[in-house]
């Protein structure tokens, strides 16, 4: 396969995991499931599969879609999405056996503390903390317990990213382990 042709398969990934990401973004978002958000399983699959430019760039494109459809105030989250990309991209390129189970667990455990510290700050300046998602509930429980803003906002989001990008993360693995899977995106 040329490169030109290798190039566009792998960008075609990547618009069918924006979508993905905003499709499962969305859809969690109005059941309003407490500590889940899938709103990065596409970042967290190309970036496994394809590395860190190619899931910094669904990350990004994920967030100013969803900046564009649904609310400008989603565009600079696409921080948290570049934070993904590149502790997966690193993770799953370390060592051999690509994005392993054992990896996966690893990158969802570092993605609930680092996505956290890029995105409180961003939660606590756009929305005062608050910005009605499943979280919320953590992150008020936590302030009327006597914590700080930013102390709240950060543990809470913790608590939704540990059942998030952990479960996001285990999933991609499980996923990217299938033999047809394995295939299907061989760009050889």
């Amino acid at each position: 396969m040329n490169k030109l042709n290798k190039n566009t398969k792998i960008l075609l990934f990547c618009a069918l995991a924006v979508v993905i990401n905003v499709v499962f973004g969305d859809f969690v978002s109005m059941l309003k499931i407490p500590l889940l958000f899938m709103d990065t399983i596409g970042t967290i699959f190309i970036a496994a599969c394809y590395g860190m430019g190619y899931g910094v760039l669904t990350g990004v494109a994920t967030n100013l879609l969803m900046g564009f459809t649904a609310s400008p105030s989603a565009i600079p989250f696409a921080l948290v999405n570049v934070v993904v990309a590149v502790v997966v991209a690193l993770i799953s390129k370390a060592g051999k056996k690509g994005f392993s189970l054992p990896k996966a667990i690893l990158a969802g455990l570092l993605l609930a503390i680092l996505c956290p510290m890029v995105g409180a700050p961003i939660r606590i300046f756009l929305f005062g903390g608050l910005t009605g998602s499943g979280t919320d509930l953590v992150i008020m429980a936590l302030k009327q317990s006597g914590q700080e803003l930013f102390t709240s906002v950060y543990l809470g989001a913790v608590s939704g990213n540990l059942v998030d990008k952990l479960l996001s993360c285990v999933l991609v693995s499980l996923l990217l382990q299938r033999q047809a899977m394995k295939r299907s995106l061989s760009l050889a």
